[in-house]
């Protein structure tokens, strides 16, 4: 994985934290630990894991508990879990996965399958992440095009009505009267520099655009590379 990710582990008993940290972090994982969901939601703000381990049985407050909170919290809900428990009852499974864990795995587990579990887990995040770069784009540029359908329609409106007065005064010439005439012309006048301003609106808009394009383009990955992921999620481990 690169970067590195980050493994947040909470688990009330001491070996499987210990085992946690020597196994992941051999394999190149940044891990921190805790041992009850207080301390797990601190860790959660300083730490802000890739993935959270989550023990659901443990003292102060439970998996379920520490799930919840974040779940309900827009800065945090999108973190995934995966959810350890001694509990292998189908309802428990359930009520984990409904409330917005990724994976549920029961103790006690294989450490090969815990991993495979771990990487599909962040696969399927980072493919996600994909998904919502590209949404970001695509919805940049349909802003982008109707702000530029809206003001092309706005052009050709004022283009028309300077047309028209232009041919008013050729059709006109000395029989208008000095009144008039200056009316016309400031008439104009502001029609032009209404349409200058339009276009410098337009086109600071558009290097805005780009500049939020380019930034969402860094963060995304080719679609070559996008499905050989899709491919590799779906087919097990």
């Amino acid at each position: 994985m690169n970067p590195r990710k980050k493994i947040l582990v909470v688990d009330d008993e001491e070996i499987n934290l210990e085992f946690f940290e020597v196994m992941l972090s051999k394999l190149g994982f940044i891990v921190e630990k805790a041992d009850d969901g207080v301390e797990a939601l601190e860790k959660v703000k300083r730490f802000y894991p890739d993935l959270i381990m989550l023990d659901n049985i443990m003292p102060r407050m439970s998996g379920w508990e520490v799930t919840k909170i974040l779940k309900n919290d827009p800065k945090y809900r999108e973190i995934p879990i995966i959810m350890l428990s001694a509990l292998d009852d189908v309802k428990d499974k359930v009520e984990g996965f409904e409330l917005g864990v990724d994976d549920y795995i029961t103790k006690p587990f294989n450490f090969s399958e815990v991993l495979a579990r771990i990487r599909a887990v962040l696969r399927n995040r980072e493919l996600f992440a994909q998904i919502v770069v590209r949404e970001s784009r695509l919805s940049l540029a349909e802003e982008l095009n109707a702000d530029m359908k809206h003001n092309m329609e706005d052009f050709i409106k004022s283009i028309d009505e300077l047309d028209t007065a232009i041919a008013l005064i050729s059709q006109s010439g000395e029989g208008l009267d000095k009144n008039t005439l200056p009316s016309m012309l400031e008439s104009i006048t502001g029609k032009t520099q209404l349409i200058r301003k339009r276009i410098a609106e337009l086109d600071a808009r558009i290097e805005k655009t780009v500049l939020e394009w380019e930034d969402l383009k860094k963060n995304e990955i080719g679609l070559t590379v996008l499905e050989n992921q899709i491919r590799k999620t779906l087919r097990p481990e």
